[in-house]
């Protein structure tokens, strides 16, 4: 019998196991053939890498700052000179800052909103967003609503349905507002999710974040048992039994390591508490596509572009210049969300492929048209996944059953990103969510 068995070998069932695996005998059980979960790695064919999953680290990340300095991977700014660039119909104009160029009323508007949104957010405790006084009030609204009530201008509401698309990969009235305001707070403000330089989006490292996730897995020694899904879990109060990949194994304690999502696909037995079966099925995650195009140079740069854009009724709204330092072959990144992620994944592929180049185009000219590789990762279609960034609350979840979030089933710790208090929805979140059920762990076996 194990101490405990660890179900995923994402960063946050990584971050437990690496927090236990001194002292305690651990198992972690991974459905992939791969560890990190969410990052990803591709290799073109001039044998240049790139993450097809998360890959940004940025100010207040420090648990993963930290890891990535005690695995010795250096991080590197992703490339943030030059101008902007916004489109608005078949119109382009350039910008500097977090803010596109728009007419003054519309930035006015856009700002009046953002302004506000912002103070809201800022009242929460993210640990418990459930108890603000106007916590209900919230929650039954969606972000829709929001907008519809706090701006007046249809340019200035689109502006701001894109910047909630790019962090929640979500269309507006799909999300509780309580929840969008939990997110910002919790990822110190929806400015910083939105920023390069100061921001969400501020480094990258050097080996790819796919390339750092299973640099720590290998320092487990062998803890780890690839491409064994766990398809059933029997509990009591003595312990668990795990059934994966055709065989069981037994620990005293388990944490689950994996998305809501996931983790409904798992047979529980007792069954799962009623509530916490509801709150799981309430939290399905972002449609999210994440598309690079490699070009021989980055081109942009020459125009005095920064590679970053946002806009337009394209399949792609907003773009990065994701070039790696040291490297003369030019990256763009594009992500395709929400509604546009859901309709574009049932696409062919070329068809795909040839939809995110023409957006390209839109923003950068025809050049973007022809590049030398290409690749994309349909996160909606991963089979262990099912949906990127992270999982999102509707309208009356946190309210109702917010507070079970992170509370252990039985024997059952859960971690995952989605059970952070700080940096939900990002690696970071899921460091944090790691290192506290593995502290539960160490604290329930003393």
């Amino acid at each position: 019998m194990h101490d405990v068995i660890i179900i995923g070998a994402g960063f946050s069932g990584l971050e437990a196991a690496r927090q236990l695996v001194a002292s305690h005998d651990v198992l972690v059980l991974e459905a992939r053939s791969r560890a990190g979960g969410r990052v990803l790695t591709h290799t073109f064919a001039n044998g240049d890498e790139t993450d097809l999953g998360g890959q940004w680290v940025g100010p207040g990340q420090d648990r993963l700052y930290a890891l990535a300095a005690a695995m010795g991977f250096a991080t590197y700014p992703l490339w943030d000179k030059g101008r902007h660039v916004v489109r608005s119909g078949s119109r382009l104009k350039h910008y500097k800052g977090t803010i596109p160029a728009l007419p003054l009323p519309v930035l006015l508007d856009l700002n009046r909103v953002l302004s506000r949104f912002e103070k809201m957010a800022a009242e929460l405790d993210p640990a418990a967003p459930w108890t603000h006084p106007k916590a209900e009030r919230w929650d039954r609204m969606t972000v829709a609503d929001f907008m519809a009530r706090s701006s007046f201008t249809r340019r200035a509401r689109e502006m701001f349905a894109i910047g909630i698309g790019a962090v929640f990969c979500a269309e507006p009235h799909e999300l509780s507002l309580l929840h969008a305001l939990f997110y910002a707070r919790s990822g110190r403000s929806l400015d910083a999710l939105l920023s390069v330089s100061g921001g969400a989006q501020q480094d990258r490292v050097h080996g790819t974040m796919g390339g750092l996730a299973s640099h720590v897995a290998g320092t487990l020694d062998g803890k780890i048992r690839y491409d064994a899904p766990v398809r059933s879990i029997r509990w009591s109060d003595t312990g668990v039994e795990v059934e994966a990949g055709g065989e069981v194994f037994t620990a005293r304690r388990a944490i689950l390591a994996i998305p809501p999502s996931q983790a409904l696909g798992i047979a529980f037995d007792p069954p799962l508490p009623g509530n916490r079966d509801a709150l799981w099925r309430r939290m399905p995650a972002g449609a999210c596509i994440k598309c690079v195009a490699q070009y021989e140079r980055p081109f942009w740069r020459e125009r005095g572009l920064s590679g970053q854009a946002v806009g337009g009724k394209l399949s792609v709204r907003v773009t990065f210049d994701n070039t790696e330092e040291g490297k003369s072959a030019g990256l763009l990144l594009g992500f395709i969300e929400g509604d546009e992620a859901r309709h574009w994944s049932a696409v062919r592929a070329e068809e795909r492929r040839a939809a995110v180049l023409e957006a390209f185009a839109g923003f950068f000219g025809p050049e973007a048209l022809s590049p030398i590789d290409y690749a994309d990762q349909d996160w909606t279609s991963e089979p262990w996944t099912r949906g990127c960034y992270a999982a999102f609350m509707g309208p009356g979840v946190w309210t109702t059953l917010g507070h079970q979030l992170r509370q252990p089933i039985g024997p059952i710790h859960v971690a995952g990103t989605e059970t952070a208090v700080m940096g939900y929805g990002y690696i970071e979140g899921a460091l944090e969510a790691g290192a506290r059920a593995a502290d539960e762990v160490k604290a329930a076996l003393a």
